[in-house]
């Protein structure tokens, strides 16, 4: 239940004000709420989650707990160097097309390469707990999508920035000691 727990805080911390939600928050302000955009949204939310915690069921159970602890803390600083360097400052986005496709593949592919999925897999192999792992991931991307669509203005906020560079700095932070733990310097 710890990876459960631990995989919803990660991802409600490092999804906030992510390039997802701030698509689905830029999408909703110019062009209104549309239920189908929050549906494929949180399809995809589900569906990158669900990805994360299948591939750590394929990577874990063949590792040993100290290179199972390694891959996490390099998946920890994937998600921190993300957060650091990655902070998107846009606008809201001008919508010509209203696509709904477009905005998947978008979605998809700012879902892909985050730092919530990349969480879940990391707490998925360091717990070797796959399935609470990408429970909690599906139910935090959902939620914070959620809170995207009914109030946009809310994780468009100028602070999101500070926000998540800090988060990426205390990930980061946490990935250099566990390496250091596993490779015996602490």
């Amino acid at each position: 239940m710890s990876a459960f727990y631990l995989t919803l805080l990660a991802v409600v911390l490092t999804g906030w004000g992510a390039r997802d939600q701030l698509a689905l928050a830029g999408m909703t302000a110019a062009g209104g709420r549309r239920p189908a955009a929050l549906a494929i949204a949180c399809v995809l939310a589900v569906a990158t989650a669900a990805a994360a915690a299948f591939a750590a069921t394929l990577v874990a159970p063949v590792l040993p707990p100290d290179a199972r602890r390694m891959l996490a803390a390099i998946a920890l600083a994937l998600s921190g160097v993300e957060l650091v360097f990655l902070v998107s400052a846009r606008k809201t986005p001008r919508e010509p097309t209203r696509s709904l496709g477009a905005f998947a593949i978008v979605v998809l592919a700012h879902q892909l390469t985050d730092a919530a999925r990349f969480l879940v897999f990391a707490v998925a192999v360091a717990t070797n707990a796959p399935v609470p792992a990408g429970i909690a991931g599906a139910v935090g991307g959902v939620a914070l999508l959620a809170i995207a669509w009914f109030e946009p203005g809310v994780p468009m906020h100028g602070s999101r920035t500070v926000f998540r560079r800090i988060v990426g700095v205390v990930l980061l932070l946490i990935a250099s000691g566990i390496a250091l733990n596993v490779l015996g310097f602490l």
